[in-house]
């Protein structure tokens, strides 16, 4: 199934689309997400360091804009957005 991601904050630097269209097996949940962006990071970025503890470290954001956890599990066609940690002094 067709899944888009939207990028916030730090993770704008993974797509200069601000967003990720993965392709993932039915009944995949936000942990599934998260091994799947770590893999296209491994693949574009050589595995980035810095960019994985974005991916480990953020929040996700159902459609509905209510934050989910790893179990969620995703429909097909659905948007969801990748909320990074927010830092500053």
């Amino acid at each position: 199934m067709k899944v888009k991601i939207e990028l916030f904050g730090a993770a704008r630097d993974f797509s200069e689309q601000n967003l990720l269209e993965l392709d993932l097996d039915q009944k995949s949940t936000i942990k599934d997400i998260r091994k799947k962006i770590i893999q296209y990071l491994d693949e574009k970025f050589n595995g980035n360091e810095n960019y994985k503890k974005i991916v480990n470290s953020s929040a996700f954001c159902s459609e509905k804009n209510n934050i989910v956890s790893d179990n969620y599990k995703i429909t097909n066609n659905e948007k969801i957005g990748i909320i990074p940690p927010i830092g500053g002094g």
